[in-house]
């Protein structure tokens, strides 16, 4: 296994402008990350935090605007200090910079609330295993998450939308797949609706159409969602957001889980119950993916 580059960053205001030099000295290796986290720090302890991954193709990180974009929605859906775009631009880069030379790699930014009223923030890259999933598909079970499709309008304070560090729930209904003999999941709303997969969002494919659900529906904003949709303008292919039901993923031409890193994997069966996949769509799919340069 290779060992995590890590780099901590000392936390600036989202407004503050420095030269180069002095932005680069906010921003400090820390080798493999062990043992500089305070056991008093507030996202170990209570996973007060957010964070983001981002895919590395090459050494070109993908969709950097976009993730930042949603680490600044997600502090302040948390009352935490807006991030510093530049300061985290260059740590990313310099956290790339350190990498093998591998095909894909993932880099996450990481900011907690920290102890003491000073928040904590580092960023780690790691080389990114192959992806099987994407040409051979995944098997889903359909978990209800227990909450309503309008939980961030009625209940703002469950943090819907939000990526935070509170992925205990997430991965426990990934071991509750795995104990059905299925690889991922798909939530359900409590009213019947589908939402996402612990670590994925989900798109289908209805009479030409592609189709998600919005993220009003108290869904995490998909970052490469969205980079799908960019692509599907390109090519005029049509697209658009929809509360969807269980009936209309199995009714479905092809379905697949979307996220940062391993992309679009098809799902292959729901609940047992197979799907019909598209090998050529997919690659496709996967293909425009990986080759963006945004």
């Amino acid at each position: 296994m290779s060992v995590p580059i890590v780099f901590l960053l000392d936390v600036l205001p989202a407004d503050t402008i420095i030269d180069d030099a002095d932005l680069a000295a906010t921003i400090t290796p820390a080798g493999d990350g062990s043992g500089v986290l305070s056991v008093f720090d507030l996202g170990p302890a209570r996973g007060d935090g957010i964070f983001e991954t981002i895919g590395v193709v090459g050494r070109h990180p993908q969709s950097v605007e976009a993730h930042l974009d949603r680490l600044t929605e997600s502090a302040a859906i948390l009352d935490l200090p807006a991030p510093n775009h530049a300061q985290w631009r260059l740590a990313i880069a310099r956290a790339i910079a350190e990498l093998p030379d591998v095909d894909q790699s993932a880099v996450r930014l990481v900011v907690t609330r920290g102890s003491g009223g000073r928040p904590t923030a580092w960023i780690s890259a790691t080389p990114a295993d192959g992806f099987p999933e994407r040409e051979n598909g995944i098997e889903v079970v359909l978990l209800d998450r227990g909450l309503p499709s309008d939980v961030q309008e009625r209940s703002p304070w469950l943090l819907a939308g939000a990526k935070t560090l509170s992925y205990a729930v997430n991965m426990a209904a990934l071991r509750e797949a795995h104990r059905r003999g299925a690889d991922d999941v798909l939530f359900l709303s409590s009213d019947g609706f589908v939402l996402e997969g612990p670590t994925s969002t989900v798109v289908v494919r209805i009479g030409g159409t592609f189709v998600t659900p919005p993220p009003s529906s108290g869904i995490l904003p998909g970052t490469t969602q969205l980079a799908l949709w960019a692509h599907l303008e390109e090519q005029g292919l049509a697209h658009e957001y929809r509360m969807l039901t269980p009936e209309d993923v199995l009714d479905a031409e092809a379905a697949w889980l979307l996220s940062s890193v391993r992309l679009a994997a098809p799902v292959r069966a729901v609940d047992g119950r197979p799907l019909a996949m598209d090998a050529g769509l997919t690659a496709q799919i996967n293909d425009a993916l990986l080759s963006r340069t945004d």
